[in-house]
């Protein structure tokens, strides 16, 4: 494992490192400055003081003091100060006119800085010990020729050897602001460059990198690519395990269930989109509503997860199973069988299923049947397997495999023609109602007519509801179409006498909007006295205070209530009571062979018998033929409606009925 470092580390690095370059910097210059100060301030001593000397020793000998009263004078000097040594030696030129020093020779000859001076050069030292070595050339000059006879302009005569150590060195005040203001310009120059360099390597760059990561991951949408960065800082590292963390959870919430722990539609979706050759299998619990109705949603919840657990159990450990949504569940199958063999493999998957108990609680269990679609290859196997689970459902077989056969495309491309159709329709008025007649069945006299919805196409043809009418339920159009039927049908009987049935739903009394439209209508067209509203809803009446309410309120203008489909949804004899219907009106599934069928004969006698009793008008629908017409005559059907007396048509005769 690569040892990790931290932004503590890094800035506490960049400080000492920074520090430690500027002192050693700062030492280094104030070494060179030391150095420097001591060796202009001690040539310019060292030169002054041995001027001194000679300008001494020049007054001396202009008084004709001799060698020894020289040595004298040097002695005296010496003894000035303990630290500081003065020496003279003469040069050759010297020597031979005043005579030789056994000294001076042996220090010409042996001592280098001495040879260097007796050349001309100023030799200044400065030793490790801080002593100031100093020689000195005593140059002749034109006044000096006068005793030196043997010497000429320019020659040496002879070097003064000065010697003291350095005490109390003073650095000129400019230096030292010179030296701060250097300092100061370095030490940030540094601090800049030391910062830019490292939070470069160890902040921006890596920093960068993670933002380009996440981007990539972004721009991609792949739930399951996870940061990846080989820097070696802790906060970094800390931050992208937070973020990858954070893209598990993000993609277990994606990708998984919550309740049962499986992967979801979106990962089968996925896994579907790879074009391997598969078997797919869709299991749906058969009528689960109903353990949700019976037992409530946390028991109902408590079972699917069990449920899950035990499609685990019985399917392959290596395949893939899936919760598609509420009771219905996928596996994908990769291992090889044929078509026989995962015929058989569902099937057993069935029976096992059925033969499994599931526990509510301790005390209470349930047992469950699944309906299975099958579908294999490597395209459309989700809509595929669903063909067959649905077609399974509608045919109560345990399981189907997708065939050809089956296809339903076109069927869905059918019900999107059918969508924009209606809409078209509507936006172009061609929603409009066709009546048929309903005659009184003793006299075959027009009373009353039928308001039916019609769809007109774009070659001027009738379109009858079944074709479009619950797909304008899912679409949210259905409303629009009743509020259109009874403007329509108002329009058309404000000025007839004729009483006029109009369809509506449970759904459409429920709906405020709609409920509102009704009675304003009533209100404001004063012909509420010809109106029936006929309850189309095929299942019993849930809301039945409401809709008792909508009746007696519709009642006040003069309305009268049917029920339609009676024999079938309705027949609850209870309901007719309570909600005061004044007609019925029989199915016309028992109607069309009445003349020949015993059953709907019997059925048909004791509604007729009920509605008198009740003071209910009766109505007879799919009148077809005169047979069925002298039957329900027969049987005391109070009015007939049919093909036998008249189509639907738009034209209703202006006559009093």
């Amino acid at each position: 494992m690569s040892h990790k470092t931290t932004y503590t580390k890094i800035a506490a690095k960049i400080i000492f490192i920074t520090m430690l370059v500027t002192l050693v910097a700062t030492y280094i210059y104030g070494e060179y400055m030391k150095r420097d100060a001591i060796t202009n301030l001690a040539h310019v001593d060292a030169k002054k003081t041995s001027m001194l000397v000679f300008e001494a020793l020049y007054s001396a000998m202009q008084r004709g003091w001799n060698k020894n009263d020289l040595e004298e004078i040097i002695s005296r000097l010496n003894r000035v100060d303990s630290h500081m040594k003065v020496n003279v030696y003469r040069s050759e030129v010297v020597a031979d006119l005043f005579g030789e020093i056994e000294k001076d020779k042996v220090a010409r000859e042996s001592n280098t800085e001495i040879k260097k001076a007796i050349r001309g050069e100023e030799v200044l030292n400065i030793s490790d010990k801080e002593l100031i070595e100093y020689y000195y050339p005593v140059i002749a000059k034109e006044n000096c020729l006068k005793c030196h006879v043997n010497a000429s302009s320019g020659d040496v005569l002879g070097v003064i050897d000065i010697s003291y150590p350095v005490e109390n060195l003073k650095v000129p005040l400019t230096d030292m602001i010179n030296f701060f203001i250097i300092f100061i310009i370095v030490f940030s120059i540094i601090v800049y460059l030391s910062i830019f360099i490292e939070l470069n390597q160890y902040l921006i760059k890596p920093i960068k990198n993670f933002s380009n990561l996440i981007k990539n991951i972004t721009a991609s949408q792949d739930m399951r690519k996870r940061i990846e960065l080989n820097e070696n800082i802790e906060e970094i590292d800390s931050i992208k395990d937070v973020f990858n963390s954070m893209l598990d959870s993000i993609e277990h919430q994606f990708y998984f269930d919550t309740l049962t722990g499986l992967e979801n539609r979106r990962r089968l979706t996925e896994k579907l989109e790879e074009r391997h050759s598969v078997f797919l299998m869709i299991i749906n619990i058969d009528s689960f509503q109903e353990i949700n109705d019976l037992y409530g949603e946390p028991a109902g919840d408590l079972i699917l997860k069990e449920f899950a657990q035990y499609l685990k159990e019985i399917m392959p450990k290596e395949e893939g199973l899936y919760r598609l949504h509420s009771d219905e569940f996928a596996h994908i199958c990769t291992s090889g069988m044929d078509l026989n063999e995962f015929r058989n493999f569902a099937a057993l998957i069935s029976e096992k299923i059925s033969q499994k108990s599931f526990n509510i609680d301790e005390r209470s269990e349930v047992s469950l049947s699944a309906t299975i679609g099958v579908s294999y290859g490597s395209e459309l196997l989700l809509v595929n397997a669903d063909i067959a689970l649905k077609l399974a459902k509608k045919t109560k077989k345990n399981f189907l495999i997708y065939d050809n056969t089956m296809a339903m495309t076109k069927e869905y491309e059918k019900n999107f023609d059918w969508t924009k159709r209606l809409k078209k329709a509507i936006e172009e008025d061609k929603i409009v109602p066709l009546f048929q007649p309903i005659v009184d069945t003793k006299t075959q006299v027009i009373v009353k007519y039928e308001a039916l919805m019609r769809m007109v196409d774009d070659q001027g043809f009738y379109i009858a509801p079944v074709h479009f009418l619950e797909l304008a339920k899912k679409n949210k159009l259905y409303h629009q179409l009743t509020k259109i039927m009874i403007q329509k049908t108002f329009e058309k009987f404000q000025s007839l006498t004729y009483f006029v049935s109009i369809n509506i739903s449970v759904e459409d009394i429920l709906n405020k909007e709609i409920n509102h439209f009704i009675v304003k209508t009533l209100e404001e067209s004063g012909i509420g006295h010809q109106i029936v509203f006929e309850i189309i809803e095929s299942e019993g009446i849930e809301n039945f205070d409401q809709v008792l309410e909508f009746i007696n309120e519709v009642k006040q203008y003069g309305a009268k209530i049917s029920i339609d489909d009676f024999g079938t949804g309705y027949s609850n004899f209870e309901y007719l009571m309570k909600l005061k219907v004044d007609y019925i009106k029989i199915d016309g599934s028992m109607i069309k062979n009445i003349d020949s069928d015993k059953n709907s004969q019997m059925i048909t006698t004791s509604i007729v018998s009920f509605a008198k009793n009740m003071n209910i008008k009766t109505v007879a629908e799919f009148v077809h033929s005169k047979n069925v017409f002298e039957k329900i005559n027969e049987l005391g059907v109070d009015y007939s409606q049919g093909y036998y007396f008249g189509e639907p048509t738009e034209l209703v005769t202006p006559s009093s009925p």
